[in-house]
């Protein structure tokens, strides 16, 4: 009998993400009420926002009648809208609680939260049993199934009604024992911008394998019109955009101007609705730019942006936009050293051939390297702080361009006064075209990320690991 007045709560089971919640069921002489599925109340009680699409009903008329076990590749939301279930769920999901069981009995007063990867199985203890849930993805012939056998070994359930004795298809009868289900492997990460520099660190940091999947604007046009439909991207957990548009001092050109808007605003959009509709974690790389940098002291993750030119402008709307999607982290950079052609190895390179550079002193900074920026990106991932910006740079006491170059002819073995430092407008005032403007206060504030537990390295240590790294792979001794 259907349990009234009990206050909405939930309960963890053995096995992760699979959850009890019990229901509020309001009755009198006439019937009930409940509120199946209300978003607000349980998301506070700690329901992901699994973002339902579908809802379906299965209407069972005999008691005994026995369904499973399916694992789909969507979350559900299941409850019985009028009878009462015995439900078990087994693990089939890749990883360590693979195979484990769960059991309760489901009436209207009780509801469960299927994740992703979990079999689910019910058998009905009452005559015109109606099973109902929620799904998050829309039913498709072409949806890949996983399934176990209602009588396997090792999970062992205890069905109240024997199987022999139970109605249940010649389909379900049939399917494979624990040890011949391949397990369900997890949602897939999405790494834009694979050829870049951040894209090769990040290649590096997390891998090759099913899991990993890197993508150029070759294999994935991200303002393409089809956009939504290029992927099935409920099998994706989160997409990295280490792409953008770079060229700061192009953007400020006619031709150069669209390329900007299109590759750091517009497709930053389009990202964060492909996001936002399919339950996706969108992790966006953001600038220093994004500031005008007359604040005196680093800029935090609450500072209200205010950039110069038109590289900053599209940084910043790209921001706003990936800022809609529900779940998102912006990793809020400045001074990017990689694997390619930049700063540092420039200066190296001048030392070694004996020339020496005029760099701007005026514009203070810390650089950042893209080891750290991939490392910082799979710390978020791991640990799952709250969403919303983090600033990631090195650590240590901000510089200007200057004396970065001078600290690299000095760590190169050259003489740190062969760099004569200069003003901005000094420096570019017989540059031909068009200048962006730049931040001369590009110091970030770096309290947040290292409040989640992530280790920052001091700027000068990472520096001497980077040049010393690049010594390795051209073979100095």
């Amino acid at each position: 009998m259907t349990e009234y007045g009990k206050p909405l709560s939930s309960a963890e089971t053995p096995i992760p993400g699979l959850v009890v919640w019990e229901l509020p069921v309001h009755g009198d002489s006439r019937g009930w009420f409940k509120e199946n599925w209300q978003r607000q109340k349980m998301l506070a009680g700690g329901l992901p926002d699994f973002g339902p699409v579908q809802n379906n009903i299965s209407f069972n008329d005999a008691v005994g009648t026995t369904r499973g076990i399916h694992a789909e590749p969507w979350d559900k939301w299941v409850s019985v809208a009028t009878g009462r279930i015995f439900g078990a769920w087994v693990d089939l999901r890749e990883g360590p609680t693979f195979g484990a069981v769960f059991t309760t009995e489901i009436d209207p007063s009780r509801a469960i939260f299927v994740p992703r990867g979990v079999g689910n199985s019910y058998q009905t203890l009452e005559p015109d049993t109606a099973y109902s849930y929620l799904v998050n993805d829309h039913w498709s012939p072409d949806a890949q199934y996983t399934f176990l056998n209602l009588a396997d070994e090792t999970a062992a359930i205890t069905w109240p009604i024997p199987l022999e004795q139970a109605e249940l298809s010649a389909k379900d009868a049939g399917h494979p024992r624990l040890a011949n289900v391949t397990p369900v492997p997890p949602r897939k990460i999405l790494v834009l911008g694979a050829n870049g520099q951040l894209g090769r660190a990040l290649r590096a940091e997390f891998g090759e394998g099913g899991r990993l999947e890197y993508a150029d604007r070759a294999s994935l046009d991200l303002t393409a019109a089809d956009l939504g439909s290029a992927r099935h991207w409920r099998d994706y957990s989160t997409i990295i955009n280490a792409a953008a548009y770079t060229a700061v001092d192009k953007a400020e050109t006619a031709e150069g101007r669209p390329d900007a808007w299109a590759a750091n605003s517009t497709a930053v959009g389009a990202l964060a609705g492909v996001a936002a509709a399919n339950g996706i974690t969108l992790v966006h790389v953001s600038s220093d730019y994004v500031f005008d940098g007359t604040k005196s002291g680093s800029y935090t993750e609450d500072d209200l942006p205010a950039p110069l030119g038109v590289y900053g402008q599209t940084k910043a709307s790209g921001d706003a936009l990936a800022a809609t999607t529900p779940r998102h982290y912006i990793v809020r950079t400045s001074w990017v050293i990689g694997d390619g052609a930049n700063f540092v190895r420039t200066m190296a390179s001048l030392a070694e051939r004996g020339i020496d550079p005029k760099v701007v002193d005026d514009q203070t900074g810390r650089l950042t390297f893209t080891r750290d920026i991939a490392r910082g990106i799979r710390h978020l991932l791991t640990t799952t702080p709250p969403y919303g910006v983090y600033d990631l740079t090195s650590a240590g006491e901000p510089a200007s361009w200057a004396q970065i170059a001078r600290r690299v002819f000095e760590l190169t073995g050259s003489d740190p006064d062969r760099v004569t430092p200069v003003s901005t407008a000094e420096y570019y005032a017989t540059a031909s075209g068009p200048i962006a403007p730049r931040p001369h206060n590009s110091t970030l504030d770096l309290s947040k990320i290292q409040a989640t537990g992530f280790r920052v390295d001091d700027m000068d240590d990472a520096l001497r690991q980077y040049l010393a790294s690049a010594d390795d792979r051209q073979g100095r001794p």
